[in-house]
């Protein structure tokens, strides 16, 4: 007889992977073993999937033999490879990956449906019938190929590409041995060793029940908790410094800029397909290469979910119809040219493999641009990988305090939240006075928005794109001392040892410096855009009303003759 339980109340399912429950209905339960207070089973409409455990009741029958799960089925919700213990040290071999078989007490391990989903902060993927995307990319366009799937966050090892790292490339991982001990011994053949005697270690950092918010998809939980592992390059290393108001991000020592000019319209099958290219030079090298608005989407995906505290622009919104007509471009233009100031104004994105490739790879060289492009999408310092990367300050003078960051953060919080709400509102006092104001007085001021009030718009567009990226950026770093604070307070209780706890707050520190970091680079972008913009309006109103001016006094020398 299968296992069974009885809803004791009414659930509804809010994620993929869950199923919805009515009160007093009667499951089947694939296992009655729960998985961080969830079980996976299946409701009288037949759908499959994971609902909270205490809101059944098992119906106990006798000598019932759990089904196996058929056909199987992991859920997002779920942390890749299911629950099973951590596989020793020395099975990391880069050649090849070997899992030990898990052991009969463990919970079932849940076989893969639903692949556990990249973190992309606020991202969202281009839909639409912009003809600007297209579904060819692989098979005639110039310069890319068609968007693969985003990489998983966790390298996976060739078995046929041997090596181990070399003198430019070494291992990092945050996984300690106390961790690995405290795994192994729910395995059979791996006694418990306590390393300082007593039960200290028994008590671990539990993991986030929403395996959908940001901090978990992010990787910042894994990270926290010891669980990133991969090899870092010299080059990838990404540099936190202390300057005079705390952590930076190390300056770019070869700064430079890229212009946005002369979109064109172009076509290819004979004719049947039409799009814009962009002219990007770079001063760096003086080449120009041409871009597609799908060519800027792709490389905003990647750098969205490679850099998870980190504010990728927004790229200006897509448009379905009248993409052709001349206002639209040249808006478009001027969006693309604030969002390409931003990108190589900041110091860690400027010098990312992917934009660099995005930037340099010749316009007709199809086979570069296709390798790159696979290159960046197979990168393996993304997720919880990435914050192996970050280098942050040491010593007594860059210990950080908790509560200072915390505070700060919080700071940052609310004032982005302000800063949010007045961009709505000056872009809304900014539409009215434009349409309303200026087209009423007639067409010399019909003109005066492209001037002075266009550029202010397409400012505050880009900003609100950067404020809605701080969201995710504060919950993984908030995330991140929530586990610190769990962590002191098992070593308060005994339960857990000092130098686990310790080995949480340096990783939790890494992930504070970085967005410190962020928050400054922010502040720093922010003042330098808003005063040359508005240095910018008010020439351009003097200039205006000069003109204003000057046509009053023109119509009144006309009565100089009467």
């Amino acid at each position: 007889m299968a296992l069974r339980a009885r809803a004791l109340y009414d659930f509804r399912s809010e994620n993929p992977g869950e199923i919805s429950l009515r009160e007093h209905e009667v499951l089947s339960l694939c296992s009655e073993q729960d998985i961080e207070g969830w079980l996976e089973g299946v409701n009288s409409h037949g759908d499959r999937g994971l609902f909270p455990a205490s809101y059944v009741q098992v119906i106990r029958a006798p000598a019932a033999e759990p089904p196996a799960p058929a056909g199987g089925a992991r859920y997002a919700n779920l942390p890749p490879g299911g629950f099973e213990p951590l596989v020793p040290p020395a099975a990391f071999n880069p050649p090849v990956q070997q899992l030990p078989p898990p052991a009969a007490a463990e919970p079932f391990p849940l076989p893969p449906a639903f692949p556990p989903a990249p973190y992309s902060g606020s991202y969202q993927p281009s839909q639409g019938s912009d003809d600007d995307w297209d579904d060819d990319w692989d098979d005639t366009s110039t310069v890319a190929d068609e968007p693969g799937v985003l990489g998983s966050s966790y390298p996976d090892y060739d078995a046929a590409g041997g090596g181990g790292p070399t003198s430019a490339r070494y291992r990092l991982s945050t996984r300690s041995d106390l961790s690995l001990a405290s795994r192994n011994s729910q395995q059979p053949g791996h006694p418990h060793h306590h390393p300082g005697g007593g039960a200290k270690s028994s008590a671990t950092v539990s993991r986030n029940l929403n395996r959908f918010s940001t901090f978990v998809k992010s990787g910042g939980e894994a990270f926290v908790l010891g669980e990133a592992s991969g090899f870092v390059k010299d080059g990838d290393k990404l540099c936190v410094v202390l300057g005079p108001w705390g952590p930076e991000w190390q300056e770019n020592p070869y700064p430079f800029q890229c212009s946005i000019e002369d979109p064109t319209k172009q076509t290819k099958f004979k004719g049947m397909k039409s799009y814009i290219a962009y002219k990007l030079v770079p001063s760096h090298t003086g080449q120009q290469v041409h871009r597609r608005y799908k060519h800027f989407d792709w490389l905003y995906g990647r750098l969205a979910e490679k850099f998870p505290v980190i504010s990728v622009p927004h790229l200006p919104e897509k448009q379905a119809t009248g993409r052709f007509e001349e206002d639209f471009i040249s808006k478009r233009r001027k969006g693309l040219a604030w969002w390409m100031d931003h990108m190589c104004s900041h110091p860690v994105l400027a010098q990312c493999d992917a934009f660099r490739h995005f930037l340099t790879c010749p316009s007709t060289d199809e086979k570069a641009w296709k390798q790159g492009k696979r290159k960046a999408e197979k990168d393996e310092m993304v997720g919880a990988n990435f914050f192996l990367t970050i280098s942050v300050p040491t010593g007594p003078a860059a210990a950080l305090d908790l509560q200072e960051v915390e505070s700060r953060v919080d700071g940052f919080k609310s004032f982005t939240k302000k800063m949010d709400e007045s961009t709505m509102q000056l872009t809304h006092t900014a539409n009215e006075f434009a349409r309303e104001a200026y087209d009423a007085i007639g067409e010399f001021f019909a003109e005066q928005p492209r001037q002075d009030l266009d550029p202010v718009m397409d400012l505050l567009a880009l900003y609100q794109g950067h404020l809605a990226n701080f969201p995710d950026i504060i919950h993984v770093q908030k995330g991140a001392l929530t586990k610190v604070k769990e962590s002191k307070r098992h070593v308060e209780e005994g339960k857990m040892e000092v130098q686990k706890a310790d080995g949480i707050q340096d990783r939790c520190n890494i992930i504070s410096f970085a967005t410190l970091a962020e928050i400054h680079h922010f502040h720093q972008i922010r003042v330098r855009d808003f005063k040359s913009q508005m240095q910018h309006f008010l020439e351009q109103q003097i200039l205006f009303f000069q003109k204003v001016t000057q046509k009053l006094e023109e119509a009144l020398h006309k009565y100089d003759s009467v």
